[in-house]
């Protein structure tokens, strides 16, 4: 099988890291952005002077119709992706629940459910057995997040739920879907949140005593993706320092 991945928001932190390391592994790798372009160009032409083969793909996930775009540019620039990794995510300032507002909690739904539902869709109408599926969620998702992310945390929950249910309907096609659960990794992502050194803070209360890297989690997804997980569906590896 061609491998052809699609990576959600794959400009920066998690996203970038799994572009670089899928496209080591001979995948042809297909970078979506939804702003920064330059970001993407720059890493798409990293993975190029590796060796590696790679598209940069501008798409607002949260949007419907330009979701339904990005999969027709894809299937007539490189042909239907074989594999898909929903990382896009976003999250707001750290708020205390009762102050989170009706527009707020919209906007992190749009994106982090509705968003990853119409990138699965749109992937399973053209994946084979054989392909597989990683939702990029959070160790939020159990934790809840209280004080700072309830929000966000539940969105994450949301995605637990689609990947379990997913995995269970497309068992039989032989096509995979499992989830990662990142918890305090040194990312962008903190200072969208208000505090860019969130990770450092926190990390004395981590088993592991440090923040994780882009990388150990890309690795993580990398593994999903393969066949050497081939018996591995509906299931999630919490990438979390032992928390």
């Amino acid at each position: 099988m061609t491998k052809r991945v699609l990576i959600t928001g794959a400009g920066r932190g998690i996203g970038a890291a799994v572009a670089k390391e899928l496209a080591a592994s001979a995948y042809t790798v297909i970078i979506n952005y939804r702003q920064n372009r330059q970001a993407a160009e720059v890493l798409s032409k990293e993975i190029e002077t590796a060796g590696g083969e790679s598209y940069t793909l501008q798409a607002d996930i949260s949007q419907r119709a330009e979701v339904l775009r990005l999969f027709e540019d894809i299937d007539r620039q490189c042909g239907p992706i074989t594999h898909l990794v929903n990382n896009a995510g976003i999250l707001y300032a750290q708020c205390r629940f009762e102050d989170i507002g009706e527009d707020r909690f919209q906007k992190i739904l749009d994106t982090n459910v509705l968003g990853s539902f119409y990138c699965l869709q749109e992937a399973i109408k053209r994946m084979q057995s054989g392909s597989a599926i990683v939702n990029v969620s959070s160790l939020a998702a159990i934790t809840g997040s209280p004080n700072e992310y309830i929000d966000y945390a539940a969105s994450k929950g949301a995605l637990d739920s689609m990947t379990i249910g997913l995995a269970k309907e497309l068992a039989s096609k032989n096509i995979r879907v499992n989830g990662v659960r990142p918890g305090f990794i040194y990312t962008d992502m903190h200072a969208d949140g208000g505090e860019p050194g969130r990770v450092d803070r926190l990390a004395s209360q981590i088993p592991l005593q440090r923040g994780g890297q882009p990388e150990e989690v890309a690795k993580v997804i990398a593994w999903l993706l393969s066949d050497e997980a081939s018996y591995v569906t509906g299931s999630f590896i919490d990438v979390a320092g032992g928390r």
